[in-house]
């Protein structure tokens, strides 16, 4: 029987409302994050990923008492990140009620910090979030890519998309995950908030590196680009924000749908 495959609603969360944006920027009002994590879990959600998107490039913890209180109205698996820097930061996190932590600018900061992390707490808490963006500058990329006449490697970058990092993306996906991260959650910055697909050579070219699981993030519009991209790569789930925060398909309708196409999912 093959693994199922996942679909993670993802909240990303500024001044305790979910938000959404394109490219990283451009943010606009999507709900209460307790009422729609409740929603999601109720429809059939696999997981449920909770980002304050701000707290690295402001330079504070994580929403406690919102993490707890999106904990207690969801019985699926809860992974919290923003701002995690140090190991205090990310048993906070876990004794809020998140299973797993989240951790991208300051494991870029600190790689040793996910060494530390899977060591205290099991490498299937550690998730390395990877937010990467094309970079045509190719004297400067270690793997390079092509589409079309177009040749490109994938820049890693931090603090919330802000700041490049010079890290080409595939190489760093498999330093964090020799370094202990048990899961990565992939993002296109260049996908984000477009609603035209997953960027698929990204995601291929990270799963196709790391023997972990890899959650596919960025560009979904419609239950299409979810097929798609289990399709094309062998990627274990898929995360999208606009389509179930904004109403244009629910959770259950587009496990269904990817049922019908013969993708295995947990329905």
């Amino acid at each position: 029987m093959p693994l199922t495959k996942r679909i993670i609603p993802c909240l990303d969360v500024k001044n305790g409302r979910v938000v959404k944006g394109l490219h990283f920027m451009s943010i606009k009002d999507a709900g209460d994050p307790v009422l729609l994590a409740k929603k999601y879990s109720d429809d059939g959600a696999d997981e449920l990923i909770f980002l304050d998107i701000t707290a690295s490039e402001e330079q504070r913890e994580i929403i406690k008492t919102l993490v707890t209180k999106v904990a207690q109205v969801i019985d699926i698996p809860f992974t919290v990140g923003g701002g995690v820097k140090t190991l205090q930061h990310a048993r906070d996190i876990l004794l809020s009620g998140a299973d797993k932590v989240a951790i991208n600018t300051g494991a870029v900061k600190n790689p040793k910090i996910l060494t530390e992390l899977m060591e205290l707490f099991g490498k299937q808490c550690v998730v390395v979030a990877i937010d990467a963006k094309r970079n045509y500058n190719t004297e400067k990329g270690k793997n390079i890519f092509s589409e079309g006449d177009q040749k490109f490697w994938f820049e890693v970058f931090i603090y919330g998309g802000k700041k490049e990092t010079g890290l080409d993306a595939i190489e760093w996906a498999k330093k964090v995950e020799n370094l202990g991260a048990g899961e990565i959650l992939l993002t296109s910055i260049d996908k984000d908030g477009t609603k035209d697909g997953y960027d698929i050579i990204l995601t291929k070219g990270i799963v196709n590196s790391v023997p972990i699981p890899v959650i596919a993030s960025g560009g979904c519009g419609k239950e299409d680009h979810m097929l798609q991209v289990f399709k094309e790569t062998d990627v274990d789930a898929a995360l999208a924000a606009s389509i179930f925060h904004y109403e244009t398909h629910a959770v259950d309708k587009v496990k269904q749908y990817l049922k019908e196409n013969s993708i295995p999912v947990r329905l």
